[in-house]
């Protein structure tokens, strides 16, 4: 929808960087090799091309300049006169012409050094030629310097506005300095702008979007203005004053009641007037913000009354509305009134860009592009349209939580399991977490399963162990049915001991990633250790019983 990018101008050089550009490039793509011996008409042909090819270059370069920038008589009068207030449009002007006869110079040099080039009766006649000819381009070039400096810094600032569309639906917001545009704009769009306790933090124009009843609004936060004459003020209020006079937006002219911006409401009810001029056939609402300091109820009768007077002056251009949508009140700390305001100005401003089509002549032509269907009664009920309450309050529905926000809020991943009972559609919300049964056959497998299985399995766990322990303590010291002497059974326990003690320590050693050989190979070269060995730190145990 944005029909002015001046993002895409291209880079300005200086002179000594465009004349370095261009002799640069004719040294590469022009040839550079000529002999002594060639016949003198290849040899004006040679250098004729490097001239020709060298001031192609150059006007190719300067249109693209005067091309690229705007031009103040083609573009919409907001674009022009801010031009005006921010670059003066006759120096802008200047400059571009400068850049224009530069490029006709240019190839003015151009074509008198060819003639000469083409009747050279020498090689160092046409190279002396060549140069002379690229000299007093170059010197063309570097006289431009200062203009190509000066839109080189145009182009950067131009670069740094906001992309306006004036003709798309637009809410504009002036008023005194530090009366809360800037906070009014944060709290209801996405704009980042700055919001400092003191006048003049906002020095230009800052841009953000707002939706209402499906469609998009861009909201413009506008520098303080001064109650003086126009010829009195800045720069900085001048963008204020071009944006009021070339938009067709919906105003909203904010009064701080309670005073803490440094001006009385008597001195911005004289901006109101003295302004009131620009603001004419457009909606027009008047905001009391900082209610949150002084009730509107606590206002003096004097400071009453001169807020009447701005919402009867503002009542001409209410197109037949209620009064209570010229003057409202709000508060940007509390967010109090905010998003009505917002949706009162957008109506207004939606009505009138309605109304402005409907009596145009265009709308005869498209009325018959459109058929409504009206369907036939089936019943004598009255079926009335229905509108969800938060499309009519124009408010933005509370964020569905996501299985991502839920599996944070509980422990993250490999905590979290996902419910997928959740979203059935049942009776009773109770039902969800019922066991859904297990069919086999044709019959419930529940049926067949006894509710107290897993008590019963459990005392049956403990009486088979503790049979198990019973029979280890009366069988613990026999081998092979055989009962064993005092002397044997206190070795057995000492061997079962040293075993168990050894398991630990293998264990130990596991865990601590010291799972290697007991001896590695390197180590038995002599065969210290063997079979013998071996066997005798077994009959260090005590004696055993031969088995047969």
């Amino acid at each position: 929808m944005v029909k002015y990018n001046f993002k895409k101008i291209t880079v300005v050089p200086n002179g000594k960087e465009f004349v370095d550009i261009i002799l640069s490039r004719t040294q590469r793509q022009t040839p550079t090799v000529v002999h002594k011996g060639d016949r003198i008409a290849n040899l004006r042909s040679f250098y004729m091309r490097k001239v020709r090819f060298t001031q192609s270059n150059f006007n190719e370069k300067l249109s693209t300049i005067i091309e690229e920038f705007p031009r103040l008589d083609e573009i919409h009068p907001f674009y022009g006169d801010l031009l005006h207030v921010l670059y003066n449009k006759d120096h802008y002007k200047f400059a571009l012409g400068q850049v224009n006869t530069a490029k006709k110079n240019i190839t003015k040099i151009a074509m008198d050094y060819v003639k000469l080039v083409k009747y050279g009766d020498s090689l160092y006649r046409c190279k002396c030629l060549k140069v002379a000819a690229l000299g007093r381009m170059s010197i063309v070039m570097k006289g431009l310097g200062p203009s190509l400096a000066y839109l080189e810094q145009v182009r950067q600032h131009l670069a740094r506005l906001p992309s306006i569309d004036p003709n798309t639906r637009t809410i504009l917001i002036c008023g005194c300095p530090n009366v809360g545009k800037s906070s009014f704009v944060n709290k209801v769009t996405r704009a980042d702008v700055d919001v400092q306790p003191y006048a003049f933090t906002t020095k230009s124009l800052f841009l953000g979007h707002t939706d209402y009843k499906c469609l998009r609004y861009q909201v413009i936060d506008t520098p303080g203005i001064l109650d003086r004459p126009i010829e009195d003020r800045n720069i900085i209020e001048m963008c204020s004053i071009t944006a009021l006079a070339h938009l067709r937006a919906a105003v909203l002219f904010f009064l701080d009641i309670s005073g803490s911006c440094g001006y009385t409401i008597a001195q911005q009810a004289s901006l109101f007037h003295r302004i009131k001029s620009v603001l004419t056939n457009k909606p027009l609402v008047i905001v009391c913000n900082k209610t949150d300091l002084v009730p509107w109820e606590n206002l003096p009768e004097e400071d009453k009354k001169l807020i009447e007077e701005m919402k009867n002056e503002a009542m001409k251009t209410a197109m037949g509305e209620e009064e209570e949508a010229v003057l409202l009140k709000m508060s940007t700390l509390t967010e109090e009134g905010v998003m009505s305001v917002r949706n009162v100005a957008s109506e207004r401003l939606l009505d009138q860009r309605v109304a402005a089509k409907m009596k145009s002549k265009k709308i005869n032509d498209y009325m018959s592009w459109f058929h409504v269907a009206m369907p036939k009664p089936r019943d004598d009920q009255e079926r009335l349209p229905c509108i969800p309450q938060v499309v009519k309050e124009g408010g933005k529905k509370e964020k569905r939580k996501t299985e991502k926000d839920l599996e944070d809020e509980n422990g993250g991943a490999g905590v979290y399991s996902a419910s997928l009972k959740k979203n059935y559609i049942l009776a009773d919300e109770k039902w969800k977490d019922d066991i859904i049964p297990e069919i086999c056959d044709g019959h419930n497998v529940a049926d067949f399963i006894d509710a107290d299985i897993l008590n019963r399995l459990e005392e049956l766990t403990s009486e088979e162990s503790l049979r198990q322990g019973e029979e280890e303590e009366e069988n613990g010291f026999e081998m092979e049915g055989e009962e064993l002497t005092e002397e044997e059974k206190n070795l057995l326990a000492e061997i079962r001991k040293k075993k168990a003690l050894c398991i630990q320590e293998h264990r130990l050693k596991k865990s601590n990633a010291q799972n290697r050989e007991t001896v590695p190979r390197k180590f038995n070269k002599d065969k210290k250790f063997n079979s013998k060995r071996f066997g005798r730190e077994l009959s260090s145990y005590g004696p055993f019983k031969k088995q047969v």
